[in-house]
């Protein structure tokens, strides 16, 4: 698919070698990892297959459409002999092909359990009939689909607009004069989403928003666990858990005074060849920064002897870390009340593993860090993605450049999958 990269083979086969390599000197697994040893496990382990089909006698997956091949052959094997999963997902709904979900998954299941039976969900709480209408006809034209009738009780009566634009700048002042008119009627901005196939299909809207004076927040930015000073705190819970974490080692060690990138190297070297144990943290050479590297082995022995709750070892990381924090940034102040959410959050668990499993897999999302002064105001539209928007809902909606090229996108014209899956993403 990437021709262009054809001269890089050698380099890009020798970077994943390295890489495995690395996982299971450090280990460390990443989610794909998860996914490929478990169902290596249940396909070559018997007795764990045999212990875990006993155990799990009924299987529900949510969002089948969403799955990827990998995860439907994972069902398989936990479905077993008793063969009862309940799938519940929407083919119509499979939009995320670009992180490898697979079509086919939901749409050959009935192929795959001998007594499987289908339930039609058919009625829909959110949109108007006019609505449902126009969707459903977008959806009959679908080459491989199950069939259905999107029905609701809410009858409404205003039908869906075209509108046609003779450019960008048309298109832009439009909405910002249908935003301020529907203001002026009453509806809250905060009913209001711009939706579109792409983020950059946005950017002249929002200068144009900025120039009417109407607040908007466009979803898509950084969240909290994605912020520097969160990444910060989250490696000493790392290092605990598991001393040869070399990315988490990397991170606390820069942070140190003195400490630059090859000393750095040199300690992951020093703790990966066994010569460091939290138990008895000493060094027995002399890298640059020794006392500030002495001091956090000492802390971090601390902490892992401690015998308190993850809420308290979280102030105790704060306590430790906030001298760094307000050397490291000018905003210090706005970040700290991010510290101060993450020791919140983690005085509900008891046990680390839990804790940093749910930060990995369910984190909060808002930073302080993103929320700009602007955005303290308490009304603002919403600008989002499609994909983003998935699931939420507003009293209006626009979908701004319906037009083949840009929505449909040009990459899927010669793809009738790309393409069906377009005009599922509208849908």
């Amino acid at each position: 698919n990437y021709p262009y990269f054809e001269e890089h083979i050698d380099g890009i086969e020798k970077l994943f070698l390295d890489y495995q390599k690395y996982k299971k000197n450090y280990n460390i697994m990443d989610y794909d990892d998860l996914l490929i040893n478990l169902l290596k496990v249940i396909n070559e382990k018997r007795e764990v297959k045999d212990a875990l089909n006993k155990k799990y006698k009924y299987v529900m997956v949510d969002e089948y459409q969403d799955t990827n091949a990998l995860q439907h052959e994972i069902v398989l094997g936990l479905a077993g002999k008793y063969e009862n999963v309940l799938a519940v997902g929407d083919d119509a709904q499979s939009i995320y092909s670009f992180r490898g979900a697979e079509y086919d998954n939901i749409i050959q299941f009935p192929k795959l359990f001998e007594e499987c039976k289908i339930y039609k969900i058919e009625e829909n709480y959110r949109s108007t009939q006019p609505i449902l209408d126009v969707t459903n006809k977008i959806i009959d034209d679908a080459q491989i689909k199950y069939e259905k009738e999107l029905y609701t009780r809410n009858p409404g009566e205003e039908k869906p607009w075209i509108v046609t634009c003779e450019d960008e700048k048309q298109q832009s002042e439009f909405i910002a004069q249908k935003i301020l008119d529907l203001r002026e009627n009453g509806v809250e901005l905060e009913d209001i989403a711009v939706l579109f196939r792409s983020g950059f299909l946005s950017f002249d809207l929002e200068i144009e928003l900025n120039k009417s004076g109407i607040p908007y927040r466009k979803f898509g930015g950084m969240k909290f666990v994605e912020t520097a000073h969160i990444k910060d705190m989250m490696s000493f819970f790392k290092i605990i858990y598991n001393p040869k974490d070399a990315v988490s080692w990397h991170r606390a060690l820069l942070l140190l005074e003195g400490v630059g990138p090859r000393s750095a190297e040199k300690m992951i070297d020093y703790i990966q060849k066994g010569n460091f144990s939290l138990k008895s943290p000493k060094l027995n050479f002399e890298p640059r920064g020794k006392k500030k590297i002495n001091d956090l082995f000492d802390f971090l022995g601390d902490l892992n002897m401690k015998r308190m709750s993850i809420g308290d070892k979280a102030s105790l990381v704060s306590e430790y870390y906030l001298p760094i924090l307000k050397g490291k940034y000018d905003d210090w102040q706005k970040r700290r009340k991010d510290i101060d959410m993450f020791i919140q959050i983690s005085e509900r668990y008891n046990g680390l593993e839990e804790f940093l499993n749910d930060m990995a897999l369910e984190p909060p999302t808002e930073s302080m860090v993103d929320i700009e002064e602007e955005d303290n105001q308490e009304e603002y539209i919403t600008l989002s993605t499609i994909h983003s928007a998935k699931g939420l809902e507003w009293r209006v909606v626009f979908v701004i450049w319906a037009l083949d090229g840009r929505f449909p996108s040009t990459k899927a014209a010669d793809n009738l999958d790309q393409l069906e899956e377009e005009r599922r993403l509208f849908y």
